[in-house]
């Protein structure tokens, strides 16, 4: 019995011992490794800026490892940052030129989202203004002068229009809106397209009165400061116009209709175009032939270096822009900046160029 009682006891400590140890072991485990975060710059268009500020809040929620600052600096800032390597995700209303791409072979331009441009006047009394590509290739290059030309008339007929001048407002900045301003000019007339042509920079026909601003923000500001102006603004600030007392232009296009920025005939001038938009996706959606199509429409391109220095970085750029064309192109997001999805062919492109980002 006695033996009995010190075996049970020696069987006691050693289980205490052993529980011991399973109690240290829980106690003193390696604490949990932190979650790597992967920091991504956006910086470029003034145009995408907004879609940007509304897709990154609710991205970075379900994705707590991938933190994404946006900037607005324009997009020829956007293209040039992410050619350089500055930034991971350049923003562009405009695709990396024919030049830039040659020279720049690893670098894609990626459409995220459809957009559009309105052309905004601050005309007190008139409301319902019609413009033409002519008419306005004439405004900025000097030649149209008054808001009571003969030309302005004609397109206008029964509108009272005042004698005053026009105060034309031009992008200062490196801008995508700037370049798909000047490829309608340039696609409908003829002259503009032969002088001054179309760019994300241009040299601007010297005029009287004219103003220059930066971002779609500062073309705002300006034409609203200004009465008699007109001005090219994006359609994602279209409640900013309206809120500003802004009227917007039926743009003639190049079916001869004079149509406003809708939907419908944004949407009309995408399915012109999205059969035929080649891989690599840089194709120009201005003056499209639609008999309904709105003249100024384009993509919006995220500009990216397929050859990232880290994997990290080629995930989470992966990551957010195969959301972007995904959950980002829903109604919930797009409808606040009066944006378009891609057309299930776009989209299928956008994805494969995507792929190569490694």
């Amino acid at each position: 019995m006695h033996l009995n009682n010190k075996l049970r006891r020696s069987t006691l400590l050693r289980a205490g011992v052993a529980a011991l140890a399973l109690s240290g072991l829980t106690s003193f485990a390696a604490p949990a490794k932190a979650q790597t975060i992967v920091s991504l710059v956006e910086s470029g268009s003034s145009l995408l800026y907004p879609l940007f500020n509304i897709w990154v809040e609710d991205f970075a929620t379900n994705n707590p490892g991938i933190q994404i600052t946006t900037t607005s600096t324009g997009s020829g800032a956007g293209i040039a940052q992410a050619i350089k390597g500055l930034v991971q995700i350049g923003a562009s209303d405009a695709y990396v030129s024919d030049a830039m791409t040659k020279m720049h072979p690893t670098i894609l331009s990626i459409p995220l989202a459809i957009s559009a441009q309105s052309i905004n006047y601050n005309l007190p009394g008139v409301t319902g203004l019609k413009l033409s590509g002519p008419i306005l290739a004439g405004i900025y290059s000097g030649t149209i002068t008054h808001w009571n030309d003969p030309q302005i008339a004609a397109a206008n007929p029964g509108v009272a229009l005042p004698a005053n001048a026009i105060v034309p407002v031009h992008r200062l900045d490196g801008s995508g809106d700037t370049f798909i301003f000047s490829q309608f000019l340039s696609a409908s007339t003829p002259s503009w397209k032969s002088s001054t042509g179309f760019g994300t920079t241009l040299s601007w026909p010297p005029i009287t009165g004219e103003i220059g601003a930066k971002g779609n923000a500062g073309m705002l500001a300006a034409a609203k400061a200004n009465p008699y102006s007109v001005a090219y603004i994006g359609v994602s600030y279209a409640s900013k116009v309206k809120a500003a007392g802004l009227g917007t232009a039926a743009l003639q296009n190049a079916a001869g209709a004079y149509v406003l920025p809708t939907p419908d005939t944004i949407g009309a001038a995408a399915d012109s175009v999205s059969a035929t938009t080649p891989p690599d996706e840089r194709v120009s959606m201005i003056f499209t032939s639609g008999p309904t199509a709105y003249p100024i429409v384009n993509y919006e391109y995220a500009v990216v270096d397929s050859n990232q220095p880290a994997s990290a970085y080629a995930d989470a750029i992966r990551t957010f822009l195969t959301w972007a064309i995904n959950e980002g192109n829903s109604p919930t997001y797009l409808n606040q900046v009066n944006f378009l999805p891609l057309p299930p062919a776009v989209k299928a492109l956008s994805a494969a160029q995507i792929a190569k980002i490694q």
